[in-house]
């Protein structure tokens, strides 16, 4: 895989100050708990029963980037999760990366086989969020450091 440079800079015609992702779920609670505490990202925003919806902001601390999970319906609906929709987390380096798999596996969480052989290839591990979503936990930062060939 080849990569550029990275870009320094928005483009000037798009202004953007933050980025959020968002996503539906059907275990709200679960979910939640997930990424709040077993992962440990920081809520920014949370509410309850807003037009029917429940919700949750986690973000980087320090950063623009956002992660809105939304649960809505009775049952909520959700897409079915697939092998490449994926939360990555580029840790700061193979200590930082075995911590993280060490604290989510001490929660009860355990690893699940990539789909894409690139992820084990570079020494990433994966796991599975409660609606079988996947986090990869890569041990670069991508676009500072190069991926780790990995045995």
């Amino acid at each position: 895989m080849s990569s550029s440079p990275l870009p320094h800079h928005w483009p000037e015609h798009l202004s953007v100050g933050a980025v959020r992702f968002a996503r539906p779920t059907a275990r709200f609670e679960a979910v939640r708990a997930f990424y709040r505490d077993d992962l440990g990202l920081p809520v920014l925003a949370e509410w309850r029963d807003h037009a029917g919806y429940d919700g949750i902001v986690l973000g980087l601390p320090g950063t623009p980037v956002h992660m809105e999970l939304t649960q809505h319906g009775d049952p909520p609906r959700i897409p079915a999760p697939h092998p490449e929709n994926q939360l990555v987390l580029y840790l700061t380096d193979r200590a930082a990366h075995d911590r993280a798999v060490t604290h989510l596996s001490s929660c009860g969480h355990r690893p699940v086989p990539a789909a894409n052989p690139y992820w084990p290839d570079h020494g990433a591990t994966l796991f599975e969020d409660p609606d079988g979503w996947l986090v990869v936990l890569a041990p670069w930062v991508f676009g500072q450091t190069a991926a780790p060939q990995h045995p």
